[in-house]
């Protein structure tokens, strides 16, 4: 079983930044892709970015040149660079990892203000 500690949530005014981290822990076997996602209220979840361990990414059209992935692949750990934050980007993010099945994280809430 996959336990995915997520961390760096919080609050940001618009134009601001946050890093959000995510720790993987309790598999042997090799986690082929981590990455976020998010939901807003009333809204369905949505995918934000993915990384695979060979180093492929995958952004929303919405983020991109805004957020960065990155990965590091000996701690398990992925983390998301957010710049340039919109109020329209409030929402729960969600971290997740993929063996032969996803694992997802509790959610860390991320609230920017105009």
């Amino acid at each position: 079983q996959v336990r995915l500690v997520e961390s760096g949530g919080g609050l940001a005014q618009a134009g601001g930044s946050l890093r959000l981290s995510c720790a993987a822990s309790g598999t042997s076997f090799t986690i082929s892709a981590m990455g976020w996602h998010r939901q807003a209220p009333g809204k369905q979840r949505e995918l934000v970015a993915t990384m695979t361990n060979d180093g492929r990414t995958n952004y929303a059209g919405s983020v991109k040149g805004r957020f960065a992935i990155s990965r590091d692949n000996a701690k398990n750990t992925v983390y998301l660079q957010m710049d340039s934050l919109r109020p329209e980007d409030t929402a729960v993010y969600y971290c997740y990892a993929r063996t032969f099945t996803t694992y997802w994280g509790q959610g860390t809430q991320v609230t920017v203000s105009s």
